[in-house]
Protein backbone atom coordinates (compact mmCIF):
# COMPACT_ATOMS: atom_id res chain seq x y z
CA UNK A 1 0.00 0.00 0.00
CA UNK A 2 2.94 2.57 0.97
CA UNK A 3 4.63 1.59 -2.54
CA UNK A 4 0.97 2.46 -4.01
CA UNK A 5 1.16 5.85 -2.33
CA UNK A 6 4.57 6.80 -3.29
CA UNK A 7 4.41 5.75 -7.19
CA UNK A 8 1.22 7.69 -7.27
CA UNK A 9 2.71 10.46 -5.43
CA UNK A 10 5.37 10.56 -7.97
CA UNK A 11 3.24 10.27 -10.56
CA UNK A 12 0.79 13.41 -9.66
CA UNK A 13 4.23 15.36 -9.02
CA UNK A 14 5.19 14.68 -12.53
CA UNK A 15 2.41 15.83 -14.55
CA UNK A 16 2.09 18.85 -12.22
CA UNK A 17 5.36 20.07 -12.87
CA UNK A 18 4.91 18.97 -17.00
CA UNK A 19 1.75 21.06 -16.65
CA UNK A 20 3.35 23.80 -15.00
CA UNK A 21 5.96 23.92 -17.51
CA UNK A 22 3.81 23.62 -20.50
CA UNK A 23 1.49 26.83 -19.07
CA UNK A 24 5.14 29.04 -18.10
CA UNK A 25 6.43 27.68 -21.61
CA UNK A 26 2.64 29.60 -23.12
CA UNK A 27 2.99 32.27 -20.76
CA UNK A 28 6.20 32.84 -21.75
CA UNK A 29 5.52 32.63 -25.83
CA UNK A 30 2.13 35.10 -25.23
CA UNK A 31 5.05 37.68 -22.73
CA UNK A 32 7.40 37.68 -25.71
CA UNK A 33 4.84 37.87 -28.37
CA UNK A 34 2.58 41.28 -26.68
CA UNK A 35 6.30 42.54 -25.79
CA UNK A 36 7.60 42.62 -29.75
CA UNK A 37 4.02 43.74 -30.52
CA UNK A 38 4.45 46.73 -28.52
CA UNK A 39 7.93 47.80 -29.68
CA UNK A 40 7.34 46.93 -33.14
CA UNK A 41 3.63 48.99 -33.08
CA UNK A 42 6.06 52.17 -31.62
CA UNK A 43 8.71 52.36 -34.59
CA UNK A 44 5.63 51.39 -37.04
CA UNK A 45 3.40 54.02 -35.76
CA UNK A 46 0.48 51.42 -35.31
CA UNK A 47 -1.67 53.77 -32.78
CA UNK A 48 -4.28 51.29 -33.12
CA UNK A 49 -2.27 48.43 -32.11
CA UNK A 50 -0.36 50.34 -29.40
CA UNK A 51 -3.46 51.50 -28.04
CA UNK A 52 -4.81 47.51 -27.09
CA UNK A 53 -1.33 46.82 -25.26
CA UNK A 54 -0.38 49.94 -23.70
CA UNK A 55 -3.07 51.42 -21.54
CA UNK A 56 -3.80 55.18 -20.82
CA UNK A 57 -2.66 54.68 -16.95
CA UNK A 58 1.12 53.89 -18.32
CA UNK A 59 4.12 55.43 -17.34
CA UNK A 60 7.77 54.97 -19.08
CA UNK A 61 10.46 56.07 -17.91
CA UNK A 62 13.18 56.15 -20.99
CA UNK A 63 16.88 56.95 -20.72
CA UNK A 64 17.99 60.81 -20.98
CA UNK A 65 14.78 61.62 -20.84
CA UNK A 66 13.76 63.75 -17.23
CA UNK A 67 10.65 63.76 -17.45
CA UNK A 68 8.52 60.60 -17.71
CA UNK A 69 5.89 59.93 -20.38
CA UNK A 70 2.12 58.71 -20.04
CA UNK A 71 0.14 57.06 -23.02
CA UNK A 72 -1.15 60.41 -25.22
CA UNK A 73 3.24 61.67 -25.43
CA UNK A 74 4.21 57.55 -26.14
CA UNK A 75 2.00 57.96 -28.72
CA UNK A 76 2.64 60.91 -29.92
CA UNK A 77 6.32 60.14 -30.00
CA UNK A 78 5.59 56.67 -32.12
CA UNK A 79 3.51 58.76 -34.79
CA UNK A 80 6.57 61.64 -35.12
CA UNK A 81 9.28 58.96 -35.63
CA UNK A 82 7.31 57.15 -38.26
CA UNK A 83 5.89 60.17 -40.23
CA UNK A 84 9.37 61.37 -40.44
CA UNK A 85 10.21 58.44 -42.36
CA UNK A 86 11.74 56.31 -39.59
CA UNK A 87 11.75 52.97 -39.99
CA UNK A 88 12.87 49.51 -37.88
CA UNK A 89 15.54 47.34 -39.13
CA UNK A 90 16.18 45.08 -36.94
CA UNK A 91 15.14 44.63 -33.11
CA UNK A 92 16.30 41.52 -30.79
CA UNK A 93 16.09 40.74 -27.23
CA UNK A 94 19.31 38.90 -26.60
CA UNK A 95 18.73 38.04 -22.96
CA UNK A 96 15.39 38.18 -20.47
CA UNK A 97 14.71 37.34 -17.32
CA UNK A 98 10.89 36.72 -15.87
CA UNK A 99 9.14 37.57 -12.20
CA UNK A 100 6.09 36.62 -11.90
CA UNK A 101 3.20 37.69 -9.03
CA UNK A 102 0.02 36.37 -10.08
CA UNK A 103 -1.10 38.18 -12.82
CA UNK A 104 1.98 40.54 -13.27
CA UNK A 105 5.09 39.75 -15.13
CA UNK A 106 8.14 41.71 -14.84
CA UNK A 107 10.65 41.34 -17.91
CA UNK A 108 14.36 42.59 -17.31
CA UNK A 109 15.74 42.47 -20.76
CA UNK A 110 18.65 43.67 -23.29
CA UNK A 111 17.46 45.06 -26.43
CA UNK A 112 19.91 45.91 -29.56
CA UNK A 113 17.25 47.59 -32.19
CA UNK A 114 18.81 49.09 -35.73
CA UNK A 115 16.42 52.19 -37.27
CA UNK A 116 17.16 53.75 -40.66
CA UNK A 117 16.23 57.62 -40.18
CA UNK A 118 17.05 60.10 -42.86
CA UNK A 119 18.85 57.60 -44.91
CA UNK A 120 21.08 56.93 -42.27
CA UNK A 121 21.26 53.92 -39.92
CA UNK A 122 22.16 53.71 -36.22
CA UNK A 123 22.62 50.96 -33.87
CA UNK A 124 21.11 51.40 -30.18
CA UNK A 125 21.42 48.83 -27.21
CA UNK A 126 20.10 48.66 -23.63
CA UNK A 127 18.20 47.36 -20.74
CA UNK A 128 14.66 47.35 -19.85
CA UNK A 129 12.35 46.86 -17.27
CA UNK A 130 8.61 45.95 -18.19
CA UNK A 131 5.56 45.58 -16.61
CA UNK A 132 3.20 43.35 -18.25
CA UNK A 133 -0.42 42.85 -16.41
CA UNK A 134 -2.58 40.11 -17.48
CA UNK A 135 -6.77 41.51 -17.58
CA UNK A 136 -9.28 39.02 -19.93
CA UNK A 137 -6.62 37.22 -21.36
CA UNK A 138 -4.56 39.91 -22.65
CA UNK A 139 -1.31 41.22 -21.41
CA UNK A 140 -1.30 44.81 -21.73
CA UNK A 141 1.94 47.07 -21.05
CA UNK A 142 0.99 49.49 -18.50
CA UNK A 143 5.25 50.70 -17.29
CA UNK A 144 8.95 50.43 -18.58
CA UNK A 145 11.91 51.85 -17.89
CA UNK A 146 14.58 51.83 -19.97
CA UNK A 147 18.61 52.60 -20.52
CA UNK A 148 21.29 52.80 -22.86
CA UNK A 149 24.97 51.46 -23.30
CA UNK A 150 25.50 52.76 -26.42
Amino acid sequence: MRRITLIATAIFAIFTAATGLAADSKQDKDLFTVREAVWRSWFAGDIQTLEKLVPKDTIAINSGEEKWQNQAEIFQESTQFHASGGKLIRLEFPHTDIQRFGNVAILYSKFVYEIESNGRRSVSSGRAMEVFVLTNDQWTNPGWHTDRED
